[in-house]
């Protein structure tokens, strides 16, 4: 599987690309960022230094995925959404002198394996998306999301859950704080209510 890399995108000596990579017009990829195989970067993208993205991952135009990300294999990152880093932003110090590298701590998101990121969500500093969630477009997490949940809004809250074909789920039974759900394509889930309400 060929790399292909647009004439116009800038892909730093020192990032590593894996097999069928696919880094698109205008995008940047900095040093020392991993991209793994057959993952896509798409037109006007951003990928840090040392930022982790898996294979088979799609990260759409104008994305922001910025230092201390970490990006799991078969991820969709979708138009405009940004993966900040500063939990206490600033351009100055306390003493108006200019803020440096390291003057401020890195606080990473992570995106686990098969989840997906609306267009134009935010999320902030430090939080983990979870396996097979769904943030919806627009959406800014503020906190962490349980696995195959379906989140949004500002701040963004569960609203239900998500099969790993995407197919929104439903309650099928109860017992106790156990709730238990199915989606039209034959996926069943087991959550516990009192940690991730539905």
């Amino acid at each position: 599987m060929t790399v292909l890399i647009h004439p116009t995108a800038e892909v730093h000596p020192l990032a590593k690309l894996g097999k069928g990579v696919k880094i698109w017009n205008n995008a940047q990829v900095r040093e020392r960022a991993v991209i793994g195989d057959a993952t896509s970067i798409g037109k006007n993208a951003f990928v840090d230094i040392d930022v982790n993205v898996g294979s088979n991952c799609k990260i759409q135009n104008n994305v922001s995925v910025y230092l201390g990300a970490t990006v799991e294999d078969g991820v969709l990152l979708g138009p405009h959404c940004v993966l900040l880093n500063d939990r206490f932003p600033r351009a100055i110090n306390a003493d108006g002198s200019f803020k440096s590298a390291d003057d401020w701590v890195v606080s990473g998101v992570t995106v686990r394996y098969g989840a997906s990121i609306g267009g134009a969500a935010v999320l902030t500093p430090g939080v983990t998306i979870g396996r097979w969630a769904l943030v919806g477009a627009g959406s800014v997490v503020a906190k962490d999301v349980p696995e195959h949940a379906l989140v949004v809004g500002n701040p963004a809250r569960v609203i239900g859950y998500i099969s790993p074909a995407g197919r929104r789920m439903s309650v099928v039974g109860r017992d106790g704080d156990r709730v238990f759900l199915s989606s039209p394509c034959g996926f069943e889930l087991e959550i516990s209510e009192v940690v991730n309400p539905v």
